[in-house]
């Protein structure tokens, strides 16, 4: 009797993937088919899947041998969910039974969920088993057709697109090849958006606040009274923002992956723009869940995750974006695991001063009482605001301004090339461009000056005599707290760069100071 045949697969766990060996062996007795190795329903029920595909593809399925036939998902001691061990069953079925040729099996990695009558379905995490192959040093990843153009992204392997079970057989017997699927080009997107800064009317100190908060990553709080554009400033920021490099494209395709969104054939080549309203639940912006999945602060990595209605949402919601927006991670910790994923983003909130939404406004009297206007902005807690490093007021709008024509805009167009939209974001591009050049040589990926850490601050930020003068006699005599002052730093870094200046200014601190004036009052 042959000995076991082993064949590699893959799960996910979280947004990375962990190798699999799935080993079969059949021995003397009464039918039996068992999977063992932790596996939960979804995997147990691969055997009905498996049998059903063999005998549909004209293949003598394991129900028509009378043998104990035994699969193990080793390591063992780990959960296997997920039904992307069909097709690794399967193969390590047909080469213990000796109904398939010898093949060389140390360097392939095989994934893909069959159906009943053998065709491949596509799974969730293609693009991360592509990059576990390449990190194990594996020569061919084997995956269904629906995730071959997302696998292909990683290079460095050679992914074969597998429509059906008769097809990879032929292929390893080496009687018809599937062709190897070409590398998947990147062509980042330029950002468009049904919204950008030259539609906005008024503003101004708005969108260089906004602008700012593009060019170094920083979190920015909008507040002002309903209908001054907070919303649709915040839907133009992400016309703004550069294009995706490569590296930033794959930690974004990984995420989506792996939360199932990657469409048939479908790659993400733009920055994220999410945006889930105030009674989301803690799970679904956060992530977690009983099978552990990206939230909305992951899927909005690298991007922009907007929260309209700030203070609308949960408490406790709110108190959960701490520590991701800190330290650009969320940690999902369970009592069985704890599994971490990216949340790298740009957090763009926006509320009304009050209740009613009128607070402090010179046109409409505010009905609220002291207590409501006390008790609504008190849902934002000092240490959340802490941690965003812009904060500023959206005032109303004249009517008049809001009647105003751009003179140089002819009719019927809505757009001009040298517009106030495309200047900011060549300025932005700009600004990005000295960050990657200053944080090449940082041992962490570092791409914007908010994902800077206090060490990093020190050894980057370079002040003049006025900012020296400046440091000294007005940031040290105010109160803020050790973030805050390096928070402080980092927008004025920021601010220099957008001016393409090599040191920081008075002028720069004195700007970035003022975006923080809410915290320190």
């Amino acid at each position: 009797m042959k000995g076991p045949a082993r064949i590699f697969s893959a799960k996910l766990d979280g947004i990375n993937a962990e190798l699999i060996e799935v080993e079969t062996d059949i021995n003397v007795g009464l039918h039996a088919f068992n999977i063992v190795g932790l596996a939960d329903k979804s995997v147990s029920e691969a055997k009905e899947r498996v049998n059903s595909a063999l005998k549909n593809s004209g293949i003598k399925p394991p129900t028509k041998e009378n043998r104990r036939i035994t699969v193990n998902l080793a390591p063992a001691d780990i959960k296997k969910i997920g039904s992307q061990f069909d097709l690794a069953i399967a193969l390590a079925y047909l080469s213990a039974s000796d109904q398939i040729k010898e093949f060389e099996t140390q360097d392939k990695i095989f994934v893909g969920e069959l159906s009943l009558d053998g065709n491949l379905r596509g799974i969730n995490g293609g693009l991360n088993i592509a990059q576990l192959a390449k990190k194990s040093g594996f020569k061919y990843l084997f995956v269904p057709e629906a995730n071959a153009e997302e696998a292909a992204i990683i290079k460095e392997i050679s992914v074969i697109p597998v429509p059906n079970l008769k097809a990879l057989i032929a292929h390893l017997e080496n009687q018809t090849i599937i062709p190897t699927q070409p590398p998947t080009a990147f062509i980042p997107d330029n950002q468009s958006s049904l919204v950008n800064f030259d539609d906005i009317k008024g503003q101004e100190n708005a969108k260089r606040a906004l602008a700012l908060a593009a060019a170094g990553g920083h979190n920015i709080l909008m507040i002002g009274p309903p209908g001054t554009g907070k919303t649709m400033m915040a839907q133009a920021l992400i016309s703004l923002l550069p294009s995706l490099t490569l590296a930033e494209a794959i930690e974004i395709n990984q995420v989506y992956s792996a939360a199932g969104l990657l469409k048939k054939n479908f790659f993400i080549n733009y920055r994220p723009f999410r945006s889930p309203h105030h009674s989301s639940s803690l799970v679904s912006l956060i992530g977690g869940g009983s099978y552990p999945k990206p939230g909305e602060i992951s899927l909005a990595h690298r991007g922009i995750l907007f929260l309209d209605e700030f203070p609308e949402f949960h408490r406790d919601l709110l108190e959960a974006l701490r520590q991701p927006l800190e330290n650009g991670v969320i940690n999902i910790s369970r009592a069985k695991k704890t599994l971490s994923f990216p949340a790298n983003l740009t957090l763009v909130a926006a509320m009304n001063p009050c209740p009613c939404g009128y607070f402090g406004d010179p046109q409409k009297e505010c009905r609220c009482g002291a207590y409501e206007v006390f008790r609504y902005q008190k849902k934002i807690s000092g240490p959340l605001l802490d941690r965003i490093d812009i904060q500023i007021e959206v005032p109303r709008v004249e009517i008049s301004e809001l009647r105003k024509k751009n003179p140089c805009l002819p009719a019927g167009q809505t757009g001009l090339p040298d517009s106030a939209n495309q200047t900011l974001k060549s300025k932005i591009a700009a600004a990005r461009k000295i960050q990657v050049r200053r944080f090449q040589n940082f041992k962490s990926k570092v791409y914007t000056n908010s994902e800077m850490t206090s060490k990093q601050v020190e050894a980057v930020v370079h002040f003049d005599d006025s900012a020296e003068n400046f440091l000294k006699n007005v940031l040290e005599k105010t109160f803020l707290s050790g973030r805050g002052y390096y928070r402080i730093l980092k927008i004025a870094q920021t601010i220099a760069d957008f001016e393409a200046s090599e040191k920081i200014t008075s002028d720069h601190l004195a700007e970035a100071y003022q975006y923080r004036t809410r915290e320190s009052n």
